[in-house]
């Protein structure tokens, strides 16, 4: 007796993990307190996310996982697991110390707010 799968597959089975690293699309909005920082990470949970800073360079490090439960045999696949890395340069006058992160739904927002020193201030005329 044979066993066959219920579904007939072209190209045959393809049952191997792949992955693939993307460079994540991402969105930066400058105001005069800092940037925001918007990229998009679709399937990245916050435990398969890392944000490195090293000295003015930024990095984004993601891998977006597909569970499978442990009983269950997977005899074709096809949807890839991907990984993410985007790296930045940043202007020395950024503050990368007080980065601020959030995940929701899959899009990754940083805000880097300037340092104390390079924003903008208003100063004071005197008369005399």
């Amino acid at each position: 007796m044979t066993t066959e799968s219920p579904v007939a597959v072209r190209g045959g089975n393809r049952t191997e993990a792949r992955v693939t690293t993307f460079v994540p699309p991402v969105d930066i909005i400058e105001d005069a307190k800092g940037i925001t920082l918007i990229a998009d990470l679709p399937g990245v949970s916050k435990e398969q996310l890392q944000i490195h800073v090293q000295a003015e360079r930024l990095v984004i490090e993601a891998e977006a996982r597909i569970d499978v439960p442990a009983d269950v045999q997977a005899f074709h696949t096809e949807v890839e697991q991907p990984r993410y890395r985007r790296a930045f340069n940043l202007s020395a006058e950024l503050d990368t110390a007080a980065i601020e992160a959030t995940l929701k739904d899959g899009v990754l927002t940083l805000r880097i707010p300037r340092s104390q020193a390079a924003q903008p201030r208003r100063v004071e005329v005197q008369l005399g």
